[in-house]
């Protein structure tokens, strides 16, 4: 059995896609999976977000919070993180990983329907998030990132990037199945340009494509 049927169990029915629900065991794969170096790409992606000491992030489908977390540390005590998921038991799971850090805080959630004001976060990011959204719902949770995000606040969108040889393709498709051995991380960048995002830049980082854009002011 592939570990994608174990880890997500079947689509949630609120966003017809897949839902994490095994927290212990994900945050296993997720550490192994990145041979080392998931600390270095997520403080890298935490720093490529923009946030500032100070700022309120909102983190969307932040799994067991390891982004979450490191985002907590970029905008310091003095500024906020929350983590949403729709799975209950990775968002359990999270609030044990960042016990102490009281400025991190997580709640149930899904990307196309944030539980949130119009212009109240500086920065939302979010991270192995979309090639688990139906088609459909991707431009709804990038329409609303937009939305939650004040005028000139940042967004930063990274998802799974596949090896480039039929072999390593294979292998991560046996292990994780189909959705990140043919995730077209290409499509990411048009995406949050179609969200009327500004700014738009691209970068790779190891197994991660990730895109930055920035909530242009509205037109006086």
């Amino acid at each position: 059995m592939e570990l994608a049927r174990f880890l997500h169990g079947s689509p949630d029915h609120r966003t017809a896609g897949a839902t994490i629900t095994h927290g212990r065991a994900y945050e296993v794969l997720s550490a192994t999976f990145f041979l080392g170096r998931r600390r270095a790409v997520f403080t890298r992606l935490a720093q490529l977000s923009g946030a500032r000491p100070g700022d309120r992030v909102l983190d969307v489908g932040c799994g067991t919070g390891y982004l979450t977390r490191a985002m907590a540390h970029q905008v310091t005590a003095t500024g906020s993180v929350l983590g949403v998921d729709p799975s209950a038991d990775v968002v359990a799971h999270a609030r044990r990983l960042a016990a102490g850090l009281t400025h991190c805080t997580f709640a149930d959630g899904i990307a196309e329907d944030l539980d949130a004001a119009d212009g109240h976060y500086d920065a939302v990011v979010t991270s192995l998030v979309i090639h688990h959204l139906p088609e459909p719902l991707r431009e709804r949770a990038l329409a609303e990132m937009m939305r939650v995000l004040r005028p000139g606040g940042r967004v930063l969108v990274a998802d799974f990037r596949p090896p480039k040889g039929r072999i390593g393709r294979h292998l991560v498709g046996a292990v994780t199945g189909p959705a990140m051995e043919h995730n077209p991380v290409h499509l990411l960048e048009p995406l949050v340009r179609g969200a009327g995002f500004a700014d738009v830049e691209t970068g790779d980082l190891p197994l991660i494509r990730y895109v930055r854009a920035v909530k242009p002011a509205p037109a006086r």
